[in-house]
């Protein structure tokens, strides 16, 4: 990886760079997914074991036999179906119309109803669901997450303004390195509670642009979902495609992503390193050794 690369002009007026997290920034699949399947493991033992306590009705015969039946793969699927459901419903929402849920609530929720739908209703404590459904908040990084973050903010303000609620954000930019690292260190967070709105709702962007104080060509957003990057470019910003595993939104096909490649400012394709390649590409020195390359490549 060249240390140095001839940055667009347009980046010399960029001010700030705003990021989507959820899949961009964190990983969401395997961690929801292996604490789903963990927590199933732990209920199964408890219920052989007989320890359910007094207070909790144990799960029926039924419910425990269809969670045996379950595979990690199952999970897998199940994970992904609680992804969709957030996006449908933060793409379908309304301001002003639909009744507000912050990320937290509608995790929680959302749940409920794919436990009831998967023929699991009852397998967990109210307390047990509750806490599952802050998984949310506790997401690792990809690997070049955090390096990157530290390149881009020593040249931009980096801001997150994501669908994530306040205190989901700020667990997340707490988030540590698997290696133990420097936690994510977003310089500001924009959250979508503070507009009464999601993305790719138009009001997002200007609500975030209007607290930064910054004008559309100023400020540059950074996702790996294409509908978000759309509907920044709407707004006038620029969009700094960053592409990540199963991120790729549904609707994406051949057409979609060739016209994307027209309008979309920089793009990043797996296996290109992220995050620290888009502070190359923005003209930033990287100067990394081939270990820390091999690492933030996976």
């Amino acid at each position: 990886m060249p240390a140095m690369h001839q940055a667009p002009p347009w980046a010399t007026e960029i001010k700030a760079l705003t990021f989507d997290v959820f899949g961009t920034c964190v990983a969401w699949r395997e961690k929801v997914a292996s604490t789903l399947a963990s927590a199933t493991e732990t209920k199964l033992s408890s219920a052989s074991a007989s320890n359910a306590t007094s207070s909790d009705t144990p799960p029926s015969d039924q419910v425990l036999s269809r969670a045996r039946s379950l595979t990690r793969e199952d999970w897998a699927h199940f994970a992904q179906e609680w992804r969709r459901a957030y996006g449908d419903w933060t793409r379908s929402f309304v301001p002003d119309e639909t009744p507000w849920r912050d990320t937290d609530t509608f995790h929680h929720d959302s749940l409920v109803d794919l436990l009831a739908k998967w023929q699991l209703d009852g397998l967990f404590t109210p307390s047990e669901v509750e806490k599952l459904s802050l998984t949310w908040h506790d997401l690792p990084p990809w690997p070049d997450t955090i390096p990157g973050l530290h390149l881009l903010g020593s040249r931009y303000h980096t801001v997150a303004l994501t669908n994530a609620n306040q205190a989901t954000l700020k667990d997340l930019n707490s988030q540590k390195g698997v290696d133990g690292s420097s936690p994510l260190g977003f310089q500001r967070l924009l959250s979508c509670d503070m507009y009464r709105a999601y993305k790719p709702n138009p009001k997002v962007y200007q609500g975030g642009l209007r607290d930064l104080d910054l004008q559309p060509r100023e400020v540059a957003m950074v996702a790996a979902h294409l509908g978000d990057l759309g509907a920044a470019k709407k707004e006038g910003m620029r969009a700094i495609y960053v592409a990540r595993p199963g991120e790729l939104d549904f609707d994406a096909d051949e057409e979609k992503l060739k016209k994307a490649r027209e309008w979309v400012d920089i793009w990043i394709d797996e296996g290109e390193g992220g995050m620290v390649e888009a502070a190359r590409r923005l003209g930033i020195n990287v100067d990394i050794d081939d270990g820390d390359v091999a690492r933030v490549l996976g």
